[in-house]
Parts: C-alpha cells; sequence; structure tokens
C-alpha cells in the first residue's frame, strides 16, 4: 500500500480509503452483514488499508436518523482491537443542528457508538451555502476548537458537494486540517471542481476523495462510445482502474474513498492502488483520457455556462443547477446517482417543476437559451 500526508497534519494515511456508507448488507440497507463486512475490513488491513469514513446517518432509514454504519464500526474495531491501526473519520450531522447542546450531543453519542475516546478526522457533514451561516451563528467553529483542545477530536475537517466559491469561503473561514469534496475525470469543473482542489491544497490541507467513480456510473453503465476507446487502448484496464489512476496522479489528494462492498471490487482497487504514484500517468495515458472526456462532454445537452444571468428567478428555481444536472444526466444511460443529487442539493422550490414559464430567464440569457425548454426537460427527466 501506498501512502501519503494528509496536508499539514503530516499523519500518513493509505491513497486508498474504506468508505463505509455501501457496507454489505442483509435485505434492507439498514441490515449490515456484520460477517461479511468484518471479513471485508479484516482483509483491508491486513492490505494497508488504514482510512476508514463512515457518517451518522449511514445505513440509516435516511439522513435524519442515525445509522448503523457507526455502531457496526465500533463493534468490529473493538472486537477486533485494531482500533489502533486505522484513522478513523466520521461526520457531524449539520442539517440536524438546532442549538449549541446537539453538538454536543452527537459527538457524545458518536464516541459511544464507536466505542472510542477520540475520532481522527471529525467533518462537518455535507456543508451547504443556505445553512452555513445558520452553523456559524450556532458557534459550531468554536465547538471545534474546544472539542480538539479537549482531545475527543484530533483533526477538523468538511465534507461539501456545494459549488466552488462557497467551498473557498469555507475554506478561508477557519484552519481546517482537512476537507472531503466529490472529484473525478468529469466533475473538474462540477462542485469544488480543480479550482476549489487546488485552493484547499494551497491552504496545506488534506483532500479527501469522494465518488471517484461518480457514484459507480463510470464503471458500470459506460457509453459504448467510451468503451470503444477503453478497448482499443493498448493499455487494458478496466473503467474503474482508469478512474483510480486519474486521481491518484494528482499530488494534492490526499485518499481517494471507495464503498467496496465485494471483496472482489476491493481487491481490484488494491492491485490500481499498488501504481498510484503521483505523476505517474504518461503522455498518452492522459491524451487517453482526454479523448474519453471529450466524449462524455459531447452528450452535454445545454451549453449553459452558469454566468447566474438568468437569476434571481421569480418562481425561486436554481435555473444554473437544474441545468447542470440535466447536462450530467444526459452523460449516462443510468442517471439514478445525479438524480439523488438533485433532490438531495435544491430545496422543493429550487427545483425545476416550479417554472412558471414567464421567460424572464430568457430574456437574460447570455447563451440565448431556451431555459424555459431545458427546464421541461430537467422534469420529464428527474421528476418534480
Amino acid at each position: 500500500m501506498l501512502y501519503r500526508e494528509m496536508g499539514k497534519t503530516g499523519e500518513k494515511v493509505s491513497i486508498l480509503g474504506f468508505g463505509c456508507m455501501r457496507l454489505p448488507i442483509r435485505g434492507s440497507y439498514v441490515q449490515i452483514d456484520v460477517e461479511k463486512a468484518s471479513n471485508l475490513l479484516d482483509y483491508a488491513l491486513d492490505q494497508g488499508i488504514n482510512y476508514m469514513d463512515t457518517a451518522y446517518p449511514y445505513h440509516g432509514i435516511s439522513t435524519s436518523h442515525g445509522g448503523n454504519s457507526e455502531i457496526f464500526l465500533g463493534e468490529y474495531l473493538t472486537e477486533s482491537s485494531r482500533r489502533d491501526e486505522v484513522y478513523l473519520a466520521t461526520k457531524l450531522p449539520t442539517w440536524r443542528l438546532e442549538n449549541e447542546e446537539d453538538m454536543e450531543n452527537f459527538l457524545t453519542q458518536q464516541l459511544k457508538r464507536l466505542q472510542t475516546d477520540y475520532i481522527d478526522f471529525y467533518l462537518l457533514h455535507s456543508l451547504k451555502e443556505k445553512q452555513w451561516f445558520h452553523l456559524e451563528d450556532l458557534g459550531v467553529l468554536d465547538f471545534l476548537d474546544d472539542a480538539v483542545a479537549d482531545g475527543r477530536i484530533k483533526y477538523a475537517g468538511f465534507s461539501s458537494h456545494d459549488e466552488t466559491d462557497f467551498i473557498k469561503e469555507v475554506l478561508d473561514s477557519y484552519q481546517w486540517d482537512m476537507c472531503q469534496i466529490q472529484y473525478n475525470y468529469l466533475d473538474e469543473n462540477i462542485q469544488a471542481g480543480k479550482e476549489g482542489l487546488d485552493y484547499a491544497a494551497e491552504k496545506g490541507l488534506g483532500v479527501v476523495i469522494m465518488e471517484p467513480l461518480k457514484g459507480g456510473v463510470l464503471a458500470d453503465y459506460v457509453p459504448p462510445e467510451v468503451q470503444k476507446i477503453w478497448d482499443d487502448s493498448p493499455l487494458k484496464r478496466t473503467p474503474a482502474e482508469w478512474a483510480f489512476r486519474y486521481l491518484w496522479d494528482i499530488s494534492k489528494i490526499s485518499v481517494v474513498l471507495s464503498g467496496m462492498n465485494t471483496l472482489e471490487q476491493l481487491q481490484e482497487n488494491l492491485q490500481t492502488a499498488e501504481n498510484g504514484l503521483p505523476h505517474s500517468l504518461t503522455s498518452l495515458e492522459r491524451n487517453l483520457m482526454e479523448e474519453v472526456k471529450e466524449v462524455y462532454q459531447g452528450k452535454i445537452s445545454v451549453e449553459c455556462s452558469k454566468c447566474g444571468y438568468c437569476m434571481p428567478c421569480p418562481s425561486g428555481i436554481n435555473i444554473p443547477q437544474c441545468l447542470s444536472y440535466l447536462n450530467q444526466a444526459g452523460m449516462f444511460e443510468d442517471y439514478s446517482e445525479v438524480k439523488n443529487q438533485y433532490y438531495f442539493m435544491l430545496k422543493d422550490t429550487e427545483r425545476a417543476g416550479n417554472c412558471l414559464e414567464c421567460g424572464l430567464c430568457e430574456e437574460l440569457c447570455s447563451q440565448h437559451l431556451a431555459i424555459r425548454e431545458e427546464l421541461k426537460k430537467v422534469v420529464c427527466k428527474m421528476g418534480n
């Protein structure tokens, strides 16, 4: 296993991290198959993986309730006596914070669930611009200071699926140790993007990557045009291998998370990680990936530059973001993961179904787009 420093913390973390949001299950998402999951973690630790990522709601019935991932991990690490072998990361459910006491209560509960005295990396979970000022007013940054000072957490970080400008604002707000962002070879200009990744690294933060396969679609739903490029390449790799190698080629990335729920997935990722050195891709390999990106980008249906001139919408619709999800859905035959983000990230009032067809957005659009018709396509693909 290869290791990199987690930014300015200096901690040596495995370049492949074990994401515990999609552990093997028995029947329903809330029922973790303890035997299979334990065997997977045994194998992962034996092969040198030392970073485990979970969160309060993982393997729960919804984000509003606690899940079983933390509970399982606590039992596994205690019974196996392997707690000291791992850097344990979990997250504070920011959307459930109503007062100062909630922060303390959640951390106390998570320490108990994980059966540990401290959490190595404690993240504010899924920060969004619309909630950030509320969290600041609650004193969430002072709470992190206090928890670090008394040893309940070692390092503070955050995760976010929001846009670049907001993520940069958060990065400027506190002396973070690390951050967790979605990134893959198709997301260089989506969410944090390359600009956000570079900005975090410049500040000395460790950068943890989630969704390296864009919810699995980069590996499981490959368009024929893309598959032909992979097949014609003299270098024979699976689509998943190409995606991981792309990320590990970037020296600013500390850890790439993967939600591995079969031994085959784990073994393939471990084998790929053996060659996951920074700056290791050849010019031929980079050119090949650029060709693949061009094919995906050619499936973009609406040329929205996200300039924001169409905003604010009188009905409250987040027009640029709706069109962004439409473009992402157009890249894949199965766009269920994109649809999930559409509903998770946007408020009810921000979705395309609220369009009254007033036409004001089209009058202001710098690209002269038929926005009303595009929003209808969003509703057709995503629902209201």
